[in-house]
């Protein structure tokens, strides 16, 4: 009878560990015509919200930034270090930005020039803050019911010979490409002082998989017409991001990092599984599928956590990036800055190499801020560069402070050349794809 019951639950477990991984990578990952578009349903939700609202979506906007700026202040983290204070300043800057462009107030180039706050806010902010609700809450399907459990048992044995990381370090990977870098990050954060990854581990997790969500994807999808080739972009990106990060894993400054464990943690190695993988992989599953409790109250807590995060980075993104823009129009600093990748870009054949080297050296700024120089430019330079600002993953305006907000030990001196790094190999490796389907 016992055994039965056992039975019977597995079964339970086993069904909604399926139906409802099914339901979240459709949301994600299937392509369907609608309305004359062909797109991932998440998207095409998007649109459709966003054409009900009409031009009331704009104090949605608003809403969520006044929200992100006094979130910090009643969770009193705004002055904790002095990195929250500088982006706490930035939210505000931010906010006020906004209430500019929406009631008309200030200079009048900001807001007529199409790269300045009518892209910030009307094409970049208007997206983020219905994506980003939207798709936490089709998260929730993805990570509270085995997928990354299962996915982290079966990929275990090729984590740590490519990326010299534990298994376990899949979960955050996963993490980011379906939540967030900052859903990633705080994985990271804690399993690092639980002693389950070492200093260098933690830091090869912190720079290399903790990139941002498909969510965001999709906004420099949109911006630079790829979403008819969603499907080829996104896991072109997803395989080229990883193979800078088994390469970047093995080259300095991640190189000089000792493979430790924190001290005054008890170091906690993972257990490696040598047989009947796929049984445990299905175990773990079930296993979280049991844990996973009240779908409703899943879907809430992650709907909540995207409106937290969508207020928190929205103002920022208005403020750094107008910042980064001005800098981008008004001073030669990117486009000095650009000479660094020029000779990769035109290695490559890029068709517009001066003009996508000039606009990547911009996603240092923000990650997105590449995708306004190229919109014209050819197919082949639109996909680098779309690759290019998901797979060079550091930026200044979210995720350079989200990682030295934690105990993960990496400086800022690093965090730079890291990213040099990564935009060379990302316009390398886009390229050469590039130049063989496109």
């Amino acid at each position: 009878m016992s055994s039965n019951g056992e039975t019977m639950r597995n079964r339970q477990y086993l069904l909604k560990f399926i139906v409802f991984s099914v339901i979240g990578a459709f949301m994600f990952f299937v392509s369907i015509p609608y309305n004359g578009k062909s797109t991932i349903p998440l998207d095409h939700l998007t649109t459709i919200i966003r054409n009900l609202l009409g031009d009331y979506q704009k104090y949605w906007v608003l809403i969520l930034m006044v929200f992100g700026v006094f979130w910090g202040f009643y969770k009193k983290t705004w002055n904790k270090d002095v990195t929250s204070t500088i982006f706490t300043v930035f939210k505000i800057l931010g906010t006020i930005c906004a209430i500019m462009y929406i009631w008309n107030i200030g200079p009048k180039f900001l807001m007529t020039n199409d790269n300045l706050f009518p892209y910030l806010f009307g094409t970049l902010c208007q997206s983020l803050a219905f994506l980003i609700p939207l798709g936490a809450i089709f998260l929730a399907f993805l990570t509270n019911y085995g997928l990354m459990e299962f996915v982290g048992v079966l990929v275990q044995p090729i984590m740590r010979p490519v990326w010299k990381t534990p298994g376990r370090s899949a979960i955050d990977a996963v993490s980011s490409f379906v939540g967030s870098y900052s859903l990633a990050l705080l994985i990271t954060d804690k399993v690092y002082q639980d002693g389950k990854y070492t200093k260098k581990e933690a830091a090869i997790i912190a720079t290399g998989f903790s990139t941002v969500s498909t969510t965001f994807m999709i906004v420099v999808a949109q911006t630079l017409d790829l979403m008819g080739d969603w499907n080829f972009y996104f896991w072109t990106t997803l395989i080229i991001t990883f193979i800078i990060t088994a390469i970047v894993a093995r080259v300095y400054p991640i190189s000089k990092i000792p493979n430790e464990y924190k001290e005054g943690v008890t170091p906690k190695p993972e257990e490696t599984v040598k047989e009947k993988r796929f049984r445990k992989a299905l175990q773990e599953a079930l296993d979280a599928a049991a844990a996973s409790g009240n779908i409703g109250k899943n879907v809430w807590e992650s709907f909540r956590d995207g409106i937290v995060m969508c207020a928190s980075v929205l103002s920022t993104i208005m403020a750094i990036g107008l910042l980064g823009m001005l800098i981008a129009l008004y001073t030669p600093v990117f486009d000095i800055i650009g000479y660094i990748f020029l000779p990769f870009a035109a290695a490559v054949q890029l068709p517009e190499a001066t003009v996508a080297a000039q606009a990547l050296a911009t996603s240092i700024a923000e990650m997105s801020l590449p995708t306004v120089f190229v919109t014209g430019a050819s197919m082949a330079t639109r996909y680098v560069v779309a690759v290019t600002c998901i797979s060079e993953i550091i930026f200044f305006s979210a995720v350079v402070p989200c990682i030295m907000s934690t105990s993960i030990p990496i400086k800022m001196r690093d965090l730079i050349i890291i990213w040099v790094e990564r935009v060379i190999l990302s316009i390398l490796l886009a390229g050469v794809v590039a130049l063989i389907f496109l």
